[in-house]
């Protein structure tokens, strides 16, 4: 009767310590880049070969133990779809961060209320949460952060978030300067695009009661569109802007914009003669665009501005105040 192959053992530090001729301590200092112990430079590069040759990797947990904290910055993923600004400007945190010694993880977990999605946050013992979409959060769960040993929760949010360090971001704003901007340019029935792709209706939503509220100062009427990131979709949205006889559109961010202009086109409207439509971000792309898209532009903190403030809140400090979204509007062709 064969055997069961038996799963290879893991490579471990005393493996390592034992290639490289030094003690396991020595072979900690090194990788887990320990300023307060002195190690030659020869001794370092002997350890690093070793480590690489041997195939070690660090494990991650039993290093948190030993330092009393891990350095895992999460972040939910809910906003990993919100489009390219949103993806640089995460890009950008993530070296950011990088260079304060913590690493960025995305949690996609799907949850039902924010207390459940912060216990499985917590699960992971990481050092600090950074919500982008702070506004889903509540004191709630910020407490049960606290409670199992997150030092610092940033929140991006309309409203101050009791325990964290909250970083304005109003998205009724957005969607009520672009109806605004609709308004201004006579347009009385306004379509807001709401996006189908998951997460995106915590940003969406607010926006549309922003622009719904502008409009019910004025005579204007405001009809949410249901998009997918589709040509299927958008062609579907064209004939519904025909049909309901919509004269302007904010399309929630450029990219959205951009297909939906080229779905209207291929649909005999347009733009901006027939209907008007404003974007989102003000992404590079939009300038090129035939016509050019008008977009709101997003005055955001630099990376640097919010890895420094979560540093100093996990070090137990008071971030200096960070200062908040700010939409302006980028007037081109579109409108």
């Amino acid at each position: 009767m064969s055997k069961e192959p038996t799963a290879p053992s893991a490579v471990t530090s005393a493996d390592v310590a034992r290639l490289a001729g030094v003690s396991r301590a020595t072979v900690s200092f090194v990788l887990n880049n320990t300023q307060a112990h002195r190690v030659s430079e020869a001794t370092r590069a002997r350890v690093q070969e070793a480590a690489q040759q041997l195939g070690y990797v660090p494990h991650a947990a039993a290093r948190s133990l030993r330092a009393g904290r891990s350095n895992l910055v999460l972040m939910p993923a809910s906003v990993s779809a919100a489009g390219q600004l949103v993806a640089a400007w995460v890009d950008d945190l993530e070296s950011e961060l990088e260079r304060h010694g913590y690493v960025l993880v995305l949690h996609a977990g799907r949850f039902a209320d924010e207390v459940t999605a912060a216990r499985a946050w917590a699960e992971l013992r990481p050092v600090a949460v950074l919500a982008l979409d702070g506004d889903r959060m509540s004191g709630r769960a910020v407490e049960v952060l606290t409670r199992a040993g997150v030092r610092g929760v940033v929140a991006f949010g309309a409203y101050q978030l009791p325990g964290a360090f909250t970083i304005g971001l109003d998205q009724a704003a957005i969607g009520a300067l672009a109806a605004r901007h609709l308004i201004d340019r006579r347009r009385n029935t306004i379509g807001v695009v709401m996006p189908q792709e998951r997460g995106l209706d915590t940003i969406a939503r607010p926006r549309l009661e922003g622009a719904e509220r502008t409009a019910g100062r004025s005579s204007a009427t405001v009809t949410p569109l249901d998009l997918s990131f589709s040509h299927e979709s958008a062609a579907e949205v064209a004939a519904q802007v025909r049909r309901l006889r919509i004269d302007g559109v904010f399309a929630y961010n450029d990219e959205y914009a951009a297909l939906l202009v080229h779905a209207l086109r291929a649909a005999r409207l347009r733009v901006p003669a027939d209907v008007c439509v404003i974007g989102c971000d003000d992404l590079v792309l939009s300038a090129l665009q035939q016509p050019p898209l008008t977009s709101v532009r997003l005055e955001l903190p630099t990376p640097a501005q919010v890895a420094d403030a979560l540093h100093i809140l996990i070090e137990g400090g008071t971030p200096p105040v960070v200062q908040p979204v700010e939409p302006v509007l980028v007037q081109r062709m579109s409108t």
